[in-house]
């Protein structure tokens, strides 16, 4: 990419999103709350903007060359083999020095591309660990990100600033780094809990009998699967070797059931768990 570190932490008075459904639509309401009083631009799927703009979520709905060419800062809320074909094409479109960012969930298909595409903008990439069941704009709320991680692949002070703003937490990973932790945190969760409701539907009475673990392990298995595709092509090799090491990890407590290395293991994993708890309130 061409060296335009010279723009970097101009403010943003444009910005554009690309793809105005929970993430971005959320992304938007919280600039708004956090007091961004610039223009919001939605491009695109045409079926979500007209509630997008009945919402006040976006202020003007464009296509992409017509957004790009006037955005200081552009978001790219798709999923990721859709934000890989935008990168293919929104270059020819941005002043020189505009940022570039996105949301999607792995990141070194998505760096990589942007490295090969983008010339005249700046690209870093992102990803906000939120979200939730419910899909689309109308399920859009600025308060999405709050107390949450949001990962950048390098650090930018504008964007950075607007990030913790709207109440975020701003953690540096590079590319392969993110996608090795988060196919740990984020993939391999979703794997257990479709597993886990598999593994129920084979027993009649299980819906009957389920409480509070059956039904809050298996929230995830309520996911659908075109929004996982993507993930699972991109970031394989990761989500395998996390498979892998789960896999391990239920060998051992299977081997100890019996012993009296269970507790030790309840207690390690006890352990863990209130660390994340007190990292991620």
């Amino acid at each position: 990419m061409t060296d335009v570190s010279s723009t970097a932490g101009k403010e943003w008075k444009v910005v554009s999103i690309v793809g105005v459904g929970l993430i971005g639509g959320s992304f938007a309401l919280a600039l708004r709350e956090a007091g961004f009083d610039g223009k919001i631009i939605g491009v695109n799927p045409p079926e979500t903007l007209p509630e997008a703009l009945e919402r006040k979520v976006i202020d003007q709905a464009l296509p992409l060359e017509e957004a790009a060419a006037q955005s200081d800062f552009i978001y790219l809320a798709q999923p990721i083999a859709a934000i890989l074909k935008t990168l293919d094409v929104i270059d020819g479109f941005v002043p020189k020095g505009t940022l570039i960012s996105d949301a999607g969930s792995t990141k070194q298909a998505i760096v990589t591309r942007a490295r090969e595409r983008i010339h005249r903008g700046r690209f870093i990439g992102g990803h906000p660990m939120a979200g939730k069941e419910a899909r689309g704009v109308a399920a859009a709320e600025a308060t999405l990100f709050r107390n949450r991680a949001y990962v950048l692949t390098e650090p930018d002070p504008e964007l950075e600033k607007w990030i913790v703003r709207i109440g975020a937490r701003v953690v540096i990973l590079g590319p392969a780094e993110h996608d090795r932790v988060v196919a740990l945190v984020s993939h391999l969760p979703q794997l257990i809990s479709t597993a886990l409701a598999s593994s129920l539907a084979t027993e009649p009475a299980a819906e009957c009998v389920g409480g509070p673990a059956a039904i809050d392990l298996t929230r995830l298995a309520l996911s659908p699967y075109e929004i996982w595709r993507d993930i699972f092509a991109t970031n394989a090799g990761p989500i395998d070797d996390a498979l892998a090491l789960f896999i391990s990890r239920l060998e051992q407590l299977r081997r100890t059931l019996r012993g009296p290395e269970l507790e030790r293991e309840f207690d390690r994993a006890a352990d863990a768990a209130r660390n994340l708890r007190r990292q991620n309130p």
